[in-house]
Protein backbone atom coordinates (compact mmCIF):
# COMPACT_ATOMS: atom_id res chain seq x y z
CA UNK A 1 0.00 0.00 0.00
CA UNK A 2 1.09 3.57 -0.61
CA UNK A 3 1.92 5.84 2.29
CA UNK A 4 -1.16 8.04 2.00
CA UNK A 5 -3.45 4.99 1.98
CA UNK A 6 -1.76 3.49 5.03
CA UNK A 7 -1.87 6.74 6.97
CA UNK A 8 -5.54 7.31 6.15
CA UNK A 9 -6.46 3.77 7.19
CA UNK A 10 -4.54 4.17 10.46
CA UNK A 11 -6.15 7.52 11.29
CA UNK A 12 -9.60 6.08 10.57
CA UNK A 13 -8.81 3.20 12.93
CA UNK A 14 -7.92 5.69 15.67
CA UNK A 15 -11.36 7.22 15.24
CA UNK A 16 -13.40 4.02 14.89
CA UNK A 17 -11.63 1.93 17.53
CA UNK A 18 -10.58 4.54 20.09
CA UNK A 19 -12.78 7.57 19.37
CA UNK A 20 -9.62 9.69 19.37
CA UNK A 21 -10.28 13.43 19.15
CA UNK A 22 -9.93 15.11 15.77
CA UNK A 23 -7.03 17.29 16.95
CA UNK A 24 -5.10 14.21 18.08
CA UNK A 25 -5.83 12.39 14.82
CA UNK A 26 -4.61 15.39 12.86
CA UNK A 27 -1.37 15.43 14.88
CA UNK A 28 -0.77 11.74 14.13
CA UNK A 29 -1.37 12.37 10.44
CA UNK A 30 1.05 15.32 10.34
CA UNK A 31 3.82 13.38 12.08
CA UNK A 32 3.40 10.33 9.85
CA UNK A 33 3.26 12.39 6.66
CA UNK A 34 6.44 14.16 7.74
CA UNK A 35 8.10 10.81 8.48
CA UNK A 36 7.03 9.42 5.09
CA UNK A 37 8.42 12.44 3.24
CA UNK A 38 11.76 12.17 4.97
CA UNK A 39 11.97 8.40 4.57
CA UNK A 40 11.20 8.68 0.86
CA UNK A 41 14.39 10.71 0.52
CA UNK A 42 16.43 7.60 1.22
CA UNK A 43 17.49 6.05 -2.07
CA UNK A 44 16.65 2.53 -0.99
CA UNK A 45 13.02 3.38 -0.33
CA UNK A 46 10.22 3.66 -2.86
CA UNK A 47 8.92 7.25 -2.80
CA UNK A 48 5.25 6.27 -2.53
CA UNK A 49 5.71 3.35 -0.13
CA UNK A 50 8.45 4.56 2.20
CA UNK A 51 6.58 3.60 5.38
CA UNK A 52 6.02 0.05 4.13
CA UNK A 53 9.67 -0.43 3.13
CA UNK A 54 11.39 1.31 6.05
CA UNK A 55 13.44 -0.82 8.42
CA UNK A 56 14.53 -0.19 12.01
CA UNK A 57 17.78 1.49 10.94
CA UNK A 58 15.95 3.95 8.68
CA UNK A 59 13.53 4.89 11.46
CA UNK A 60 16.39 5.31 13.92
CA UNK A 61 18.25 7.58 11.48
CA UNK A 62 15.10 9.61 10.89
CA UNK A 63 14.71 10.50 14.57
CA UNK A 64 18.43 11.09 14.99
CA UNK A 65 18.49 13.50 12.06
CA UNK A 66 15.53 15.42 13.48
CA UNK A 67 17.37 15.90 16.77
CA UNK A 68 20.60 16.86 14.98
CA UNK A 69 18.69 19.52 13.04
CA UNK A 70 17.60 21.13 16.28
CA UNK A 71 14.06 19.80 16.60
CA UNK A 72 12.79 19.87 20.18
CA UNK A 73 13.15 16.52 21.97
CA UNK A 74 9.45 16.62 22.81
CA UNK A 75 8.55 17.06 19.13
CA UNK A 76 10.79 14.14 18.18
CA UNK A 77 9.30 12.09 20.99
CA UNK A 78 5.82 12.77 19.66
CA UNK A 79 6.88 11.63 16.19
CA UNK A 80 8.40 8.47 17.67
CA UNK A 81 5.13 7.78 19.49
CA UNK A 82 3.16 8.20 16.25
CA UNK A 83 5.57 5.93 14.36
CA UNK A 84 5.47 3.20 17.02
CA UNK A 85 1.69 3.30 17.22
CA UNK A 86 1.34 3.25 13.44
CA UNK A 87 3.59 0.23 12.97
CA UNK A 88 2.00 -1.63 15.88
CA UNK A 89 -1.36 -1.20 14.14
CA UNK A 90 0.04 -2.11 10.70
CA UNK A 91 1.67 -5.24 12.13
CA UNK A 92 -1.52 -6.25 13.92
CA UNK A 93 -3.45 -5.83 10.67
CA UNK A 94 -0.80 -7.88 8.79
CA UNK A 95 -0.07 -4.91 6.52
CA UNK A 96 3.59 -4.53 7.53
CA UNK A 97 5.56 -7.36 9.08
CA UNK A 98 7.74 -7.56 11.02
CA UNK A 99 7.25 -4.38 13.04
CA UNK A 100 10.36 -2.22 12.42
CA UNK A 101 9.52 0.25 15.21
CA UNK A 102 9.10 -2.24 18.03
CA UNK A 103 12.44 -1.36 19.66
CA UNK A 104 12.72 2.24 18.48
CA UNK A 105 14.55 4.11 21.30
CA UNK A 106 13.08 7.25 22.82
CA UNK A 107 14.86 10.62 22.94
CA UNK A 108 15.61 11.91 26.42
CA UNK A 109 12.93 14.41 27.37
CA UNK A 110 13.33 17.07 30.03
CA UNK A 111 10.54 17.07 32.60
CA UNK A 112 8.60 20.18 31.71
CA UNK A 113 6.83 21.98 34.52
CA UNK A 114 3.67 24.00 33.85
CA UNK A 115 4.21 27.74 34.01
CA UNK A 116 3.60 29.19 37.46
CA UNK A 117 1.08 32.04 37.34
CA UNK A 118 0.49 33.84 40.63
CA UNK A 119 -2.97 34.51 41.98
CA UNK A 120 -2.31 38.24 41.52
CA UNK A 121 -1.47 37.68 37.85
CA UNK A 122 -4.64 35.65 37.38
CA UNK A 123 -6.68 38.43 38.97
CA UNK A 124 -5.06 41.00 36.67
CA UNK A 125 -5.88 38.87 33.63
CA UNK A 126 -9.48 38.37 34.75
CA UNK A 127 -9.92 42.12 35.22
CA UNK A 128 -8.48 43.03 31.80
CA UNK A 129 -11.49 42.57 29.45
CA UNK A 130 -13.92 45.49 29.08
CA UNK A 131 -17.12 43.87 30.32
CA UNK A 132 -19.14 46.80 29.00
CA UNK A 133 -18.85 45.27 25.52
CA UNK A 134 -20.29 41.91 24.38
CA UNK A 135 -16.87 40.54 23.38
CA UNK A 136 -15.25 41.76 26.58
CA UNK A 137 -18.00 40.19 28.68
CA UNK A 138 -17.62 36.95 26.73
CA UNK A 139 -13.86 36.94 27.27
CA UNK A 140 -14.16 37.64 31.00
CA UNK A 141 -16.68 34.83 31.30
CA UNK A 142 -14.42 32.41 29.42
CA UNK A 143 -11.44 33.25 31.63
CA UNK A 144 -13.53 32.95 34.80
CA UNK A 145 -14.95 29.61 33.66
CA UNK A 146 -11.54 28.24 32.72
CA UNK A 147 -9.94 29.28 36.01
CA UNK A 148 -12.91 27.94 37.99
CA UNK A 149 -13.00 24.55 36.28
CA UNK A 150 -9.50 23.77 35.01
CA UNK A 151 -10.83 22.71 31.61
CA UNK A 152 -8.61 22.17 28.62
CA UNK A 153 -9.06 24.98 26.09
CA UNK A 154 -10.51 22.50 23.58
CA UNK A 155 -13.07 21.46 26.22
CA UNK A 156 -13.96 25.07 27.00
CA UNK A 157 -14.55 26.18 23.41
CA UNK A 158 -16.38 22.90 22.74
CA UNK A 159 -18.95 23.46 25.50
CA UNK A 160 -22.58 23.54 24.43
CA UNK A 161 -25.53 25.09 26.21
CA UNK A 162 -26.85 21.65 27.14
CA UNK A 163 -23.61 20.70 28.89
CA UNK A 164 -23.68 23.57 31.39
CA UNK A 165 -26.14 23.24 34.28
CA UNK A 166 -26.02 26.50 36.19
CA UNK A 167 -28.77 25.56 38.64
CA UNK A 168 -26.66 22.62 39.80
CA UNK A 169 -23.34 24.41 39.40
CA UNK A 170 -21.93 21.69 37.14
CA UNK A 171 -20.61 21.22 33.63
CA UNK A 172 -20.61 17.87 31.83
CA UNK A 173 -17.32 17.51 30.02
CA UNK A 174 -16.39 15.00 27.32
CA UNK A 175 -12.60 14.89 27.51
CA UNK A 176 -9.79 12.94 25.90
CA UNK A 177 -10.71 9.49 24.71
CA UNK A 178 -14.41 10.29 25.07
CA UNK A 179 -14.22 10.09 28.88
CA UNK A 180 -16.98 12.03 30.62
CA UNK A 181 -16.69 13.88 33.91
CA UNK A 182 -18.75 16.35 35.93
CA UNK A 183 -16.89 19.50 36.93
CA UNK A 184 -18.06 22.04 39.55
CA UNK A 185 -18.23 25.57 38.16
CA UNK A 186 -18.16 27.77 41.28
CA UNK A 187 -20.32 30.70 42.30
CA UNK A 188 -18.18 33.46 40.74
CA UNK A 189 -18.06 31.78 37.34
CA UNK A 190 -21.79 30.99 37.52
CA UNK A 191 -22.55 34.69 38.04
CA UNK A 192 -20.45 35.62 34.99
CA UNK A 193 -22.04 32.87 32.90
CA UNK A 194 -25.53 34.09 33.75
CA UNK A 195 -24.58 37.65 32.87
CA UNK A 196 -22.96 36.56 29.59
CA UNK A 197 -26.02 34.49 28.61
CA UNK A 198 -28.36 37.39 29.35
CA UNK A 199 -26.36 40.41 28.17
CA UNK A 200 -23.75 39.35 25.61
CA UNK A 201 -24.57 36.09 23.84
CA UNK A 202 -27.95 37.24 22.41
CA UNK A 203 -26.27 40.30 20.90
CA UNK A 204 -23.46 38.23 19.40
CA UNK A 205 -25.97 35.84 17.83
CA UNK A 206 -28.50 38.37 16.59
CA UNK A 207 -31.18 36.42 14.75
CA UNK A 208 -28.95 33.37 14.36
CA UNK A 209 -28.90 30.16 16.38
CA UNK A 210 -25.96 28.21 17.80
CA UNK A 211 -25.57 25.36 20.26
CA UNK A 212 -22.05 26.44 21.29
CA UNK A 213 -21.83 28.24 24.62
CA UNK A 214 -19.12 30.69 23.57
CA UNK A 215 -19.63 32.27 20.16
CA UNK A 216 -18.07 34.90 17.94
CA UNK A 217 -19.86 37.97 16.63
CA UNK A 218 -20.58 35.86 13.54
CA UNK A 219 -22.48 33.30 15.64
CA UNK A 220 -19.78 30.67 15.19
CA UNK A 221 -18.17 28.60 17.94
CA UNK A 222 -14.93 30.10 19.20
CA UNK A 223 -11.81 28.21 18.07
CA UNK A 224 -8.73 27.36 20.11
CA UNK A 225 -6.71 29.73 17.94
CA UNK A 226 -9.15 32.57 18.57
CA UNK A 227 -9.02 31.88 22.32
CA UNK A 228 -5.22 32.07 22.21
CA UNK A 229 -5.42 35.44 20.47
CA UNK A 230 -7.87 36.77 23.08
CA UNK A 231 -5.89 35.64 26.13
CA UNK A 232 -2.68 37.02 24.63
CA UNK A 233 -4.40 40.35 23.89
CA UNK A 234 -5.77 40.70 27.42
CA UNK A 235 -2.50 39.60 29.04
CA UNK A 236 -0.76 42.43 27.20
CA UNK A 237 -3.46 44.84 28.36
CA UNK A 238 -2.95 43.65 31.94
CA UNK A 239 0.79 44.27 31.66
CA UNK A 240 1.78 40.73 32.58
CA UNK A 241 5.52 40.16 32.43
CA UNK A 242 5.09 36.78 30.71
CA UNK A 243 2.49 36.12 28.06
CA UNK A 244 0.35 33.14 29.04
CA UNK A 245 -0.08 30.02 26.97
CA UNK A 246 -3.60 28.81 26.10
CA UNK A 247 -3.40 26.37 29.03
CA UNK A 248 -2.07 28.87 31.57
CA UNK A 249 -5.36 29.18 33.46
CA UNK A 250 -5.73 25.38 33.60
CA UNK A 251 -2.25 25.17 35.11
CA UNK A 252 -3.04 28.00 37.53
CA UNK A 253 -6.26 26.25 38.56
CA UNK A 254 -4.35 23.08 39.45
CA UNK A 255 -1.42 24.77 41.18
CA UNK A 256 -3.55 27.14 43.23
CA UNK A 257 -5.83 24.32 44.38
CA UNK A 258 -2.80 22.37 45.59
CA UNK A 259 -1.39 25.48 47.28
CA UNK A 260 -4.64 25.75 49.22
CA UNK A 261 -4.61 22.11 50.31
CA UNK A 262 -6.56 20.23 47.62
CA UNK A 263 -6.28 16.44 47.48
CA UNK A 264 -4.25 15.11 44.54
CA UNK A 265 -6.81 12.41 43.67
CA UNK A 266 -9.62 14.96 43.61
CA UNK A 267 -7.52 17.19 41.38
CA UNK A 268 -6.93 14.26 39.03
CA UNK A 269 -10.70 13.83 38.66
CA UNK A 270 -11.27 17.54 38.09
CA UNK A 271 -8.58 17.76 35.42
CA UNK A 272 -9.72 14.57 33.69
CA UNK A 273 -6.32 12.88 33.85
CA UNK A 274 -6.38 9.14 33.21
CA UNK A 275 -3.09 8.68 35.08
CA UNK A 276 -2.27 10.18 38.48
CA UNK A 277 1.36 10.67 37.42
CA UNK A 278 0.18 13.34 34.97
CA UNK A 279 -1.41 15.24 37.85
CA UNK A 280 1.62 14.85 40.11
CA UNK A 281 3.67 17.25 38.01
CA UNK A 282 1.69 20.09 39.60
CA UNK A 283 3.01 19.15 43.03
CA UNK A 284 6.47 20.16 41.82
CA UNK A 285 5.17 23.60 40.84
CA UNK A 286 3.42 24.04 44.19
CA UNK A 287 6.54 22.91 46.07
CA UNK A 288 8.73 25.28 44.07
CA UNK A 289 6.39 28.14 44.92
CA UNK A 290 6.50 27.28 48.64
CA UNK A 291 10.30 27.18 48.56
CA UNK A 292 10.42 30.59 46.91
CA UNK A 293 8.09 32.04 49.54
CA UNK A 294 10.19 30.50 52.30
CA UNK A 295 13.39 31.92 50.85
CA UNK A 296 11.81 35.36 50.50
CA UNK A 297 10.17 35.67 53.91
CA UNK A 298 12.02 33.44 56.38
CA UNK A 299 14.73 35.32 58.33
CA UNK A 300 17.18 32.53 57.59
CA UNK A 301 15.80 31.73 54.15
Amino acid sequence: MQDDELITAFVEALWLEENLASNSRAAYRRDLECAARRLSGERALDESAALERADADALHRLLGERLAEGAAPRSVGRMRSAIRRFYAWASREALIQPNPARDLPAPRLPRALPSDMSEADVEALLQAPDTGTPLGLRDRTMFETLYATGLRVSELVGLTLNEVHLAHGLARIVGKGGRERLVPIGDEAIDWLRRYLQEARPGLLGERQASALFVTDRARPLTRQAFWYRIKHHAQQAGLARLPSPHTLRHAFATHLLNHGADLRALQMLLGHADLSTTQIYTHVATARLKALHAEHHPRG
